[in-house]
């Protein structure tokens, strides 16, 4: 039996993205879906193993009201036939629309292959919907002289990009889909 987890009311404040690190990856699209239903989609994390086939499971180690907290995940990235499993555990913070600096959710990868690793989901209201944009910036594991060619020549290109292209595509055709 799991015990739920108590909700904390302290949100969960990460920061600015940095703007120094050797690996940035970008994913964006324009999501045909008002601001708030594709927000609310991204920003509730423990639906996405409902909503995403590649994803295994999203489970939160502590809880906040605003949504954010610490949040053990998983996902597959598919290469043809072959499912590679991977797993991440961040800190998540989530700035609602209308609140300063919003809407966002942020994430600081805390433990795993990818730990140091920071992300941040936008969001705004254009023309015709929502231009979502994920955008991960990393300097690699800590490895000497490996580390940032496996970010930028690798984990960055195939496995992140991989992950977030199928994360976006996946709820942006769910939202599209609500009435």
């Amino acid at each position: 039996m799991t015990l739920p987890i108590p909700l904390s009311d302290a949100p969960l404040v990460i920061g600015p993205m940095p703007t120094n690190r050797r690996m940035t990856t970008v994913d964006e699209r324009l999501v045909r879906a008002p601001l708030a239903r594709i927000f609310a989609l991204s920003a509730d994390v423990e639906r996405w193993p409902l909503l995403l086939r590649h994803y295994r499971y999203v489970r939160f180690a502590d809880r906040r009201r605003d949504g954010g907290g610490i949040v053990e995940m998983s996902a597959n990235r598919p290469f043809g036939l072959l499912q590679w499993p991977t797993w991440w555990r961040s800190r998540m913070a989530v700035v609602a629309p209308g609140e300063p600096g919003g809407p966002s959710v942020r994430y600081t990868h805390v433990a795993g292959v990818t730990t140091g690793m920071d992300v941040a989901w936008t969001f705004e209201e254009v023309a015709g919907g929502t231009h979502v944009r994920i955008v991960h910036v990393w300097d690699g594991p800590p490895v000497p002289a490996l580390g940032p060619v496996a970010a930028t020549l690798v984990i960055g290109p195939v496995f992140v990009h991989g992950i977030a292209s199928r994360t976006l595509a996946g709820l942006a055709d769910a939202a599209e889909r609500q009435p």
